[in-house]
């Protein structure tokens, strides 16, 4: 399996490109960031960890833009992949989001992949005027809009919540870009990811990932897909050896560590501290 590192980027403590770089050093394959454009104070949705409205921190109210943090993890790196914990893209234009990630795309050479979710926070997604019922369907309209703006001479999407006529658009990507999709496990969400993803980003609340795993795969079949799932675990715990021996031998592609959102050097000495327990760098 890969080994992936987490950032928690807020506008405080060590900046993307210092420890993606200092990650790409010691060996990590993938480097992402997260996004929240804003955090109503008031609000009704229950946040998936703590069960109500309140939050586990104040990070979620100071995050760093993904793409512009990328983009200078971009410029610090020449090989570690660039990601996102989660991206929300229903919160974006997809036709400038698309052009966006097509530029990080170009300039990175290839380096870029998406992993996105569906929002927790739909009173965020209110102000985004993308109404929480619907808010797979928005996600499912956005790919395939950008995915044609990525692919197509004359582009054009007629959907209910994206429509644009045939434009040109450049640059285009090096090669696919891979979505994957960070949500709890279920049927609804392999279904979706079956028929629109390439794979599965777990949460940090996610219970039986060996079950999930298996229902994906199933999901994956059932949906006449071609090879196999991308599956990528956050660890948010200490996990048990016999579980990475599993989750291996069940097809998981990579393992997403964290690192605590501190101080340059503390920082740096904790992701040493996890390399060395990795076997990297």
């Amino acid at each position: 399996m890969r080994n992936g590192l987490v950032l928690f980027t807020s506008d405080r403590g060590i900046r993307p490109a210092t420890l993606a770089a200092a990650a790409e050093e010691r060996g990590f394959d993938t480097f992402y960031v997260p996004e929240h454009t804003h955090i109503p104070v008031k609000r009704t949705a229950a946040h998936p960890g703590t069960g109500d409205e309140t939050l586990p921190d104040d990070r979620y109210l100071r995050t760093l833009d993904p793409w512009v943090s990328l983009a200078t993890v971009a410029q610090a790196t020449s090989r570690i992949r660039l990601s996102t914990a989660v991206a929300l893209p229903v919160e974006s234009d997809p036709i400038t989001l698309a052009k966006q990630i097509a530029t990080l795309d170009h300039l990175s050479d290839g380096r870029v992949e998406i992993g996105a979710g569906f929002g927790w926070n739909t009173d965020e997604l209110a102000d985004h005027h993308v109404p929480a019922a619907r808010r797979r369907t928005v996600l499912k309209e956005y790919v395939e809009a950008m995915r044609a703006l990525w692919t197509q001479e004359e582009a054009s999407y007629d959907g209910e919540f994206v429509s644009f006529g045939p434009s040109w658009a450049y640059p285009k990507p090096a090669a696919h870009i891979p979505l994957i999709i960070g949500a709890g496990g279920g049927p609804k969400t392999f279904a979706w990811i079956a028929a629109n993803a390439d794979g599965w980003m777990t949460t940090p609340t996610q219970q039986d990932i060996s079950g999930q795993i298996e229902a994906l795969k199933k999901a994956w079949a059932d949906a006449g897909r071609a090879g196999a799932p991308e599956i990528r675990i956050l660890i948010a715990f200490r996990p048990d050896p016999d579980d990475l021996v599993a989750w291996a031998e069940q097809g998981a592609t990579e393992l997403i560590w964290g690192v605590p959102d501190k101080a340059e050097d503390e920082v740096l000495a904790s992701l040493g501290r996890l390399a060395g327990r990795l076997g990297l760098g």
